[in-house]
């Protein structure tokens, strides 16, 4: 028998396995209520949608992470939160990289124009548009709160710089 052939069946068999499994797993979480840590999922539809005046985002500083979903297409998925004087924003890494882009592709497409979403925070789901604030003062406040919660290295420069792009969750348009 010809070891290296079969070195190079046993290999690919290796690989395979695991990407099938982790494709079937994609392909069935994707209408799912929601994303995992691993994977995106479908519509919000479960938990109250509040309605009322603009919350104190402050309690968000005991959340680590929130559910997002966007419009068009529908699908969603687990993202950071933090809170700055008052507002809500998200932040989408490596935004730099073609790798990057497609990974996070819900912060292209919301830059583009599908800004429209649903978050869903400890179970109640909020009504959000995503505003891309790509420089400016605010940037300070946003970024110094990411460092500290996170543990990240961000800077303003960099988020100017287009390594990073921070949203706004702002209430929606009327």
């Amino acid at each position: 028998m010809n070891l290296p052939k079969l070195l190079v069946q046993v290999l690919g068999l290796l690989v395979l396995i695991p990407a099938v499994a982790l494709g079937t797993m994609r392909f069935q979480h994707r209408n799912a209520d929601g994303a995992t840590i691993v994977f995106p999922g479908g519509e919000l539809v479960s938990g109250e949608l509040y309605s009322g005046p603009e919350p104190d985002w402050s309690f968000t500083d005991s959340v680590a992470t929130i559910e997002l979903q966007l419009f068009d297409p529908i699908d969603s998925r687990r993202i950071w939160i933090l809170e700055s004087e008052g507002k809500i924003y998200v932040v989408s890494g490596y935004m730099n990289s073609f790798l990057g882009r497609l990974w996070k592709d819900w912060a292209v497409r919301a830059d583009a124009g599908s800004s429209r979403a649903v978050i869903r925070v400890n179970g109640v789901r909020y009504e959000r548009e995503l505003v891309r604030i790509p420089e400016g003062d605010v940037l300070d406040g946003v970024v110094a709160k990411l460092n500290a919660k996170y543990n990240s290295n961000t800077t303003r420069a960099s988020i100017e710089a287009g390594e990073g792009w921070i949203f706004e969750l702002a209430p929606p348009r009327s």
